[in-house]
C-alpha cells in the first residue's frame, strides 16, 4: 500500500496528461484529424511507396513519384528490426496530434522529477512547457518530426542528470532508451541542438567533479554514456546509415558547381548557402515576443476581428460587414525579421517571471547550465543578425552548415527557461520569508521593468514590414490606406500585449505576496499560480491551433482531388511517363499524388535535380524535359483552370544515342545541356568514361529498348540492336543500392546528362534489370537487431539490480 501511495501522484499525473491532451485536441475524439500543411505535401510525395507497401507488403525504399526518383529514406521508409519505432508507437498511443502533446508533458514531467521537484509543481511545469506556443504551432503546420524530437529531449536530459548524480544504472538505462527514441524521431537538427545543450550541462558537471577530485566518477559516467550512446545509435543504425548515404547526394551535401545560374562565382562547397541557412533569423528586438506574444504582430495571418483599424477601413470603403470581417481575419500583421511566421514563439509572461525568480531563489548551481543554454540558443537564433557567433558556427562547428532556419534553435531556450521557471516556483517556498520578499520584489522589478521599458520605447519602432510594399502594389488605390490601418493594428497589438503581460506578472506577484502574508497556503498558491501560467499559454495557443484546423479523416488521407487535367492524363494507357506542373515547381507534393513528377516537396531534395531545375528547367529548356520523359505539362490558365499540354517529343523511358560529349567537371556538365540534342547526344563526366568503350556509336534506326515491367524498386527492359550501343534511361542516377544486370550478368551504370543513368549494351537482344536492394538497409538492419538485443539484456539486468538495491534499502 505504501509503495502504491508513493507512485499514486505520478499515476494521476500520467492520466491527467492523457486527459488534457485529448481535451485540447478534442476533435480527435470525433474521428477528425488535424489538417497539417506539411503533412499534406508529404502525403503526396509518399503515395507511391505507401500504395506499393499496402499492395505487396514490401518496402520499396525508392520512389519515382517525386524529383524524378529518389530513395524513400526521408519519406517514412519502414526498416527491418526497427524495434525502437515499436516502443515509440507504444508511447504514442493517443490519436495524432494529441500523442505529441502527451509526450511533451510526460518527458518534461520526468525531467522535473529528476530535478526533485514535487509532483504538483512538476505537473504545472510540464503543462507550461507543452503549451509553449511554438511547440503547439509546429503541430498545427505538420512539423511532426520536429515535435517528435523535441518531446524526447527532456527525457534524454533527465537520464544524463541521473548519471551525473551517480545513479549510474537507472540513469544509464533512461539515457539509452530516451536517446534511442530521440534519434528515432528522425529530426537530426533538433537532436543536434540537444547535443549542444548536453555539452553545456556536461561541462558544468565535469567542473564540479574535477573540483571534488572525483575523477573515477567522471570515467564511470562517460563509460555509461558511451555504452548507452552506442546502443541507441546501433538500434537506429539503418536510418542513420541510410540518411548519411543520401545526404551526400541531397541539397545538404557537397556542391560540385562553382558557377551560379547567372554566372556568378559560388564559394560554398559543402552544406547549404549562408543565405539559405540564415533566411529564418530571429530579430534581436523580436526576441521580446517570448514574453509578450504579439509585439511584432503575431503571425502572417492574424485574426483581428471587428475591433481593428483594418475592419473599420474596409467598412469605410463600403465593404459589407461580412467581407470586412473576412479581410480582418487573415491580416498580415507580422513585421519581424523572418520571411514567414505562423505564430509568435511565446513562452509565457509568468514563465519568464518565475525564470527570473529562480535566479534569486534556486541554490543549485546547475541553474547556470540551463541559463547558459538559454542565452546561447537565443544568440544563435539571431542568425545573420548576430553574424559574429553565427559565422563562427557555420565555418568551424561540425555539421552546423547542414541545417537551415537557425531561429529554430530557440527550442533549447523554450526548454531551459520553463525548467528554471519551475525551479523558481519550487525553490521560492524553500527559502526564508525575508529572502522570499527580496527575491519577489527584485524579480518583479526586472520583469515589469523590461516590459515598461518596451512600452516607453514604442515610438522608436516603425511597425513596417518588408511585405508592406507588396500589399501597396497589389491593392492599388487602397494599398496605402490598407498599410496605414495595418500599422495602427500593429501598434495596438504591441501596446495591449505589453499591458497583458504586465497584468499577469502583477497578478502572480499578488499571489506570492498573499502567501508571504499567510493569506494563502502553499498548495493553493501553487495551484493558482500554475493555473494562471497554463491558462495564459492556452489562450494564446487557441488563437493559432484550434478545432477549426480539424477536418474529417478522409480529407487528410486523401488531401488532393484530381483536376480535369489530372483525369485526362490518367487516361493515358502508358503509366511510365512523367508530369511537370510549373505552378508547383520544386516545392509541392500535389503532382506526385497522381503522377510521376519531376518536382516534389522536401527539405532534403536531391541536389542535382534541384540544380537541373534552377539552371535548365526554370529557363524553359524543352530538351531537358524531353530527356526526363515529361509527356505532359500541366499549365494553369488566367481563370485558374488546369490544362494538360502533351509533349510529343518526350524521349521515352530509354533510348540509344550516337555521340558522347565528354566534360571535365560539373560546371561543364550542366552547361552542356544548354543546347544538347538529347535524343542523339549525351553528356558524360570524364570520371565515367572508363565504363564506356567508345565516344561514338552507330545508331540503328530500328534499334529498340522497351520498358517491360515497372515497380518503384524494379525495372525490366528488353533491348534489340544490331550494334553495341549506349542506352540512356530517363531514370535518375543514384550510385548506391541499384543492382544492374544485363542477361543476369552484373553491369555498371554511368551518370549521363547530369542526372540520368546510362548503360553500354552489347549488340543483339538482351534483358536489362534494375533492382533497388540497398546494402545500407541490409547492413543497418543487422546492426539494429544486435543493438536492440543488447538494449533488452541491459534493461533486464539493470532493472534486476535496481530492484535488488531498493529491496535492501527498504529492509534497512
Amino acid at each position: 500500500m505504501k509503495y502504491f501511495q508513493k507512485f499514486l501522484p505520478h499515476l494521476l499525473a500520467f492520466f491527467g496528461f492523457v486527459i488534457l491532451s485529448l481535451v485540447y485536441f478534442y476533435p480527435v475524439l470525433q474521428g477528425k484529424q488535424i489538417s497539417q500543411s506539411d503533412i499534406v505535401q508529404y502525403t503526396g510525395m509518399a503515395k507511391e511507396q505507401n500504395d506499393f507497401r499496402q499492395e505487396t507488403g514490401d518496402e520499396p525504399f525508392w520512389t519515382n513519384a517525386a524529383f524524378g526518383g529518389m530513395p524513400t529514406y526521408q519519406l517514412g521508409a519502414k526498416y527491418p528490426h526497427n524495434y525502437v519505432k515499436s516502443v515509440d508507437g507504444f508511447l504514442r498511443f493517443l490519436p495524432r496530434p494529441a500523442d505529441y502533446l502527451f509526450l511533451y508533458f510526460l518527458g518534461f514531467y520526468i525531467l522535473l522529477c529528476v530535478l526533485k521537484v514535487d509532483p504538483l509543481k512538476a505537473v504545472f511545469g510540464a503543462l507550461a512547457f507543452g503549451f509553449s506556443t511554438y511547440l503547439i504551432i509546429i503541430l498545427g503546420v505538420g512539423h511532426n518530426a520536429k515535435a517528435h524530437a523535441i518531446a524526447y529531449m527532456p527525457m534524454v536530459i533527465a537520464g544524463v542528470l541521473l548519471v551525473f548524480q551517480k545513479r549510474f544504472i537507472v540513469g544509464g538505462l533512461l539515457t539509452m532508451v530516451a536517446a534511442a527514441l530521440e534519434i528515432q524521431a528522425n529530426h537530426f537538427q533538433m537532436t543536434y541542438y540537444l547535443l549542444l545543450l548536453l555539452i553545456v550541462i556536461s561541462v558544468y558537471y565535469i567542473y564540479k567533479l574535477v573540483k571534488a577530485k572525483e575523477f573515477k566518477n567522471i570515467g564511470i559516467a562517460f563509460g555509461v554514456f558511451a555504452i548507452a550512446g552506442l546502443l541507441a545509435l546501433g538500434a537506429n543504425a539503418t536510418n542513420l546509415l541510410a540518411t548519411a548515404e543520401y545526404t551526400e547526394f541531397s541539397t545538404r551535401g557537397k556542391n560540385e558547381l562553382t558557377i551560379g545560374v547567372e554566372g556568378e562565382k559560388l564559394e560554398n562547397k559543402s552544406g547549404m548557402t549562408y543565405e539559405y541557412i540564415t533566411e529564418y533569423s530571429y530579430g534581436i528586438a523580436e526576441s521580446f515576443n517570448l514574453i509578450a506574444p504579439r509585439l511584432f504582430g503575431g503571425g502572417n495571418a492574424e485574426k483581428l476581428g471587428e475591433n481593428s483599424a483594418l475592419y473599420d477601413m474596409f467598412l469605410g470603403l463600403g465593404a459589407p460587414e461580412s467581407d470586412a470581417l473576412e479581410y480582418a481575419s487573415t491580416a498580415p500583421t507580422y513585421w519581424g525579421d523572418q520571411p514567414i511566421v505562423a505564430a509568435p514563439a511565446y513562452i509565457g509572461a509568468i514563465v519568464f517571471f518565475l525564470f527570473v525568480l529562480a535566479l534569486f531563489t534556486e541554490k543549485r548551481k546547475l541553474k547556470y547550465a540551463f541559463l547558459i543554454g538559454a542565452i546561447f540558443s537565443l544568440l544563435l537564433s539571431w542568425g545573420k543578425n548576430f553574424p559574429m557567433l553565427t559565422d563562427f558556427f557555420i565555418d568551424y562547428f561540425p555539421l552546423y552548415n547542414k541545417f537551415r532556419a537557425v531561429s529554430s534553435i530557440q527550442v533549447i531556450l523554450e526548454l531551459c527557461i520553463p525548467v528554471l521557471a519551475v525551479l523558481g516556483l519550487y525553490s521560492f517556498f524553500k527559502v526564508e520569508k525575508e529572502e522570499q520578499w527580496k527575491a519577489l520584489w527584485k524579480s518583479s522589478a526586472i520583469a515589469v521593468g523590461i516590459l515598461a521599458l518596451l512600452f516607453v520605447l514604442k515610438g522608436m519602432f516603425s511597425f513596417s514590414a518588408e511585405s508592406d510594399s507588396y500589399f501597396r502594389q497589389a491593392y492599388g488605390e487602397i494599398g496605402e490606406p490598407f498599410i496605414k490601418a495595418l500599422k495602427e493594428d500593429r501598434r495596438a497589438m504591441y501596446t495591449s500585449d505589453l499591458l497583458r503581460s504586465m497584468g499577469l506578472i502583477v497578478a502572480v506577484f499578488a499571489l506570492f505576496w498573499l502567501f508571504i502574508k499567510e493569506k494563502l497556503s502553499q498548495t493553493l498558491a501553487v495551484i493558482l499560480i500554475g493555473s494562471l501560467m497554463v491558462l495564459d499559454l492556452y489562450v494564446i495557443d487557441k488563437n493559432y491551433v484550434n478545432a477549426d484546423d480539424f477536418v474529417n479523416a478522409r480529407q487528410v488521407n486523401q488531401p488532393f482531388q484530381p483536376t480535369q487535367a489530372d483525369l485526362q492524363i490518367l487516361e493515358d494507357k502508358d503509366p511510365n511517363f512523367r508530369v511537370f506542373e510549373p505552378s508547383q515547381g520544386m516545392a509541392g507534393g500535389r503532382t506526385s499524388y497522381f503522377h510521376k513528377a519531376i518536382g516534389g516537396y522536401s527539405a532534403v531534395k536531391p541536389q542535382r535535380i534541384q540544380q537541373l531545375y534552377d539552371y535548365q528547367i526554370a529557363n524553359n529548356n524543352i530538351q531537358v524535359l524531353n530527356m526526363l520523359n515529361v509527356k505532359y505539362v500541366i499549365q494553369t490558365t488566367e481563370e485558374g483552370k488546369s490544362i494538360p499540354l502533351q509533349n510529343p517529343n518526350a524521349n521515352g523511358n530509354a533510348w540509344f544515342v550516337s555521340n558522347i560529349k565528354v566534360v571535365q567537371n560539373a560546371d561543364e556538365e550542366i552547361r552542356a545541356l544548354d543546347s544538347l540534342d538529347t535524343k542523339n547526344d549525351v553528356v558524360v563526366d570524364k570520371e565515367f568514361m572508363k565504363s564506356v568503350s567508345s565516344k561514338s556509336f552507330v545508331k540503328d534506326s530500328l534499334a529498340t529498348i522497351t520498358l517491360e515491367e515497372y515497380k518503384p524498386n524494379y525495372l525490366k527492359y528488353t533491348s534489340q540492336n544490331t550494334n553495341k550501343g549506349l542506352a540512356v534511361f530517363s531514370e535518375i542516377y543514384y550510385p548506391k543500392g541499384w543492382k544492374i544486370t544485363i542477361d543476369e550478368k552484373v553491369a555498371n551504370q554511368i551518370r549521363a546528362n547530369y542526372v540520368l543513368r546510362a548503360l553500354e549494351i552489347p549488340a543483339g537482344k538482351h534483358t536489362i534489370e534494375f533492382k533497388f536492394e540497398p546494402d545500407v538497409v541490409k547492413n543497418g538492419s543487422s546492426i539494429a537487431l544486435f543493438s536492440s538485443i543488447g538494449m533488452l539484456l541491459l534493461l533486464i539486468v539493470g532493472i534486476y539490480f535496481e530492484t535488488k538495491n531498493h529491496s535492501k534499502k527498504d529492509k534497512i
